[in-house]
């Protein structure tokens, strides 16, 4: 659930150095696919703050376990989900 969700990525974000002694910070939000098996793809970033934290998000969703997959009418079913990430 979501408190899953919000604790590996409390766990696992690294905050880029150099972002970090610049000062920059925000709220990069990414768009990615769930697949019917679980995994992660096509994962796009919708709102950028810096390359840097773009990258950091990306590699942050990339390294994610699978997730359960969406269902509709008990079929497993592709869903988009778009998260957040805060990097303060």
């Amino acid at each position: 659930g979501d408190a899953v969700l919000m604790d590996y990525i409390n766990k696992n974000l690294v905050y880029p150095a150099e972002a970090k002694e610049k000062g920059i910070q925000g709220r990069v939000v990414c768009k990615f696919i769930v697949e019917r098996d679980g995994s992660l793809s096509d994962i796009k970033v919708l709102r950028s703050i810096d390359p840097l934290l773009d990258k950091e998000a990306i590699r942050l969703i990339q390294s994610m376990p699978k997730w359960n997959p969406g269902k509709q009418k008990g079929e497993k079913v592709r869903v988009y989900f778009i998260l957040p990430i805060t990097f303060r």
